[in-house]
């Protein structure tokens, strides 16, 4: 019978990906996810939370070694990996693994570019270690998930997965790029297990810190591989020792052997969803409903009432306090209203359904916005509820003024497996986000040279033209 633990198996796999790399479909799959984390963290340059980020990271100065994206100086490889994973997540636009219910690639993919560019990695290292960081990731959330309890102990906790096991997964991916053998990278594991941290308040209330979730993560990761690299060990026995990382964040509702069933060789990663609207995704089957409403011909003036079933976890998400959801405090806050996101579906929005337009502080407050998000009512949903979180279901039914009812339920999210978004749309996607940073040509220049990572050209030479096209549009601006 094996003695190894599950730390010393992600070690062990670790460095065998390290060496031999991933398969092309792999790869490719990675590549639209490096994609679409440089779309969204181009979308939020412009963003307070960027300022904040890169306004600490300069305080804290240390040798230029990586790009921080929409900044002209380099910065060390744990502070670019924080101003980037904080663009990453900022605006809620990052791909989700389910059922359980993190975002993986925004903490991993910045720490490992940040690695990859300071030590001179080929896109095909990077590729690999990303790979590797995001597995871990979900395996760690999906150690967490409980199947009677239907969702994931983290959540039900109250902590944010993403940034917990994110950090984890940041530091393999930023130790394999570091070249740590398979024990430095089992002590890398354990040493980010004391790093992750992320509560989610901040879904329900207001507040501006849990768009740095998956910055802190990536920064954690990076520092957790730099610790291991110096000679700092971790316990073996991290991940389901007795005061180890599952006990510690979930109780006794643990399942320890998801972490290495098959890992190397049956990924998560390619089912991991990509987000079509830039808000939380439990919303997201709402706003799917309000679009084919509208396709019907239901309009804004014609609704008495609109009531939206969903998952009964969700509620405290998207639905309470009811007030607040009703009229959101900004637009960061309404990305996270399930009455509002209705409402601006059902108005219009723009991109894919919704934008990132429908989530100013102006459109927040916009009176017929708020007006149609006062007579949307959420309750929990029994079907809705059988399906999460392996999906977030919703049903949306419309009272009309003439008495009449129209009902849409959607079953499955739109950007995973069972509905992906096509080629088309995930380039639109980008377009759209990087166009808010940098003019067109060079967004198409910036997502031809992200796919000649799968060619193994330089990290390093890739960051370079993704930093100088920001410079240039900025100095455009100016």
């Amino acid at each position: 019978m094996s003695t190894t633990t599950p730390a010393q198996r992600i070690g062990e796999v670790g460095a065998r990906l390290a060496a031999d790399g991933v398969d092309d479909v792999l790869a490719d799959d990675l590549v639209r996810r490096i994609v679409d984390v440089i779309g969204n963290s181009l979308a939020a340059t412009r963003e307070e939370p960027a300022r904040i980020a890169g306004a600490v990271t300069a305080e804290w100065g240390g040798a230029p070694a990586a790009t921080a994206i929409g900044q002209a100086q380099r910065l060390p490889a744990p502070s670019a990996a924080l101003v980037n994973g904080t663009l990453a997540h900022s605006l809620d636009f990052d791909d989700t693994h389910l059922p359980s219910v993190l975002h993986p690639s925004a903490a991993v993919v910045p720490a490992a570019l940040a690695t990859a560019e300071r030590v001179g990695a080929s896109g095909r290292a990077l590729l690999a270690a990303a790979a590797m960081g995001i597995e871990v990731t979900c395996r760690l959330g999906m150690a967490g998930y409980d199947e009677d309890l239907g969702n994931s102990v983290f959540f039900e906790h109250g902590q944010h997965a993403t940034a917990i096991c994110g950090a984890i997964g940041a530091a393999v991916a930023s130790g394999m790029l570091s070249g740590l053998d398979a024990d430095r990278l089992t002590s890398v594991v354990g040493i980010a297990a004391s790093m992750g941290a992320g509560v989610i308040e901040a879904n329900r209330t207001g507040g501006t810190i849990k768009r740095v979730h998956c910055g802190w993560a990536a920064h954690a990761g990076v520092v957790a591989a730099d610790l291991a690299r110096h000679g700092l060990t971790g316990p073996p026995t991290v991940i389901e020792g007795r005061f180890g990382f599952l006990r510690a964040f979930c109780g006794e509702r643990v399942h320890p052997e998801r972490v290495t069933e098959g890992l190397g060789e049956r990924w998560e990663t390619p089912g991991v969803f990509f987000k079509p609207y830039p808000c939380n995704h439990f919303t997201h089957a709402g706003v799917d409903a309000a679009l084919a409403l509208r396709a019907r011909g239901v309009r804004a003036t014609d609704v008495r009432e609109l009531i939206l079933g969903v998952p009964a976890p969700v509620l405290r998400t998207i639905a309470e306090p009811a007030e607040e959801k009703a009229r959101p405090r900004s637009g960061y806050h309404a990305a996270f209203s399930g009455p509002y996101t209705v409402a601006a579906a059902l108005v219009g929005g723009g991109g894919l359904g919704v934008f990132h337009e429908d989530f100013t502080d102006a459109a927040a407050a916009d009176p017929a916005r708020l007006e149609l998000a006062g007579r949307v009512r959420v309750v929990a949903d029994d079907e809705a509820t059988a399906g999460f979180p392996r999906q977030f279901p919703a049903v949306l039914t419309a009272e009309l003024a003439d008495g009449s009812t129209v009902t849409e339920r959607v079953r499955t999210n739109r950007g995973g497996p069972q509905r992906p978004l096509s080629a088309d749309e995930l380039a639109a996607k980008f377009t759209g986000n990087a166009e808010r940073a940098v003019p067109s040509d060079d967004a198409t220049t910036i997502v031809a040279t992200l796919w000649d990572l799968r060619d193994d050209r330089p990290v390093a030479d890739v960051m370079s033209g993704l930093q100088e096209a920001t410079i240039r549009s900025a100095q455009r601006n100016n």
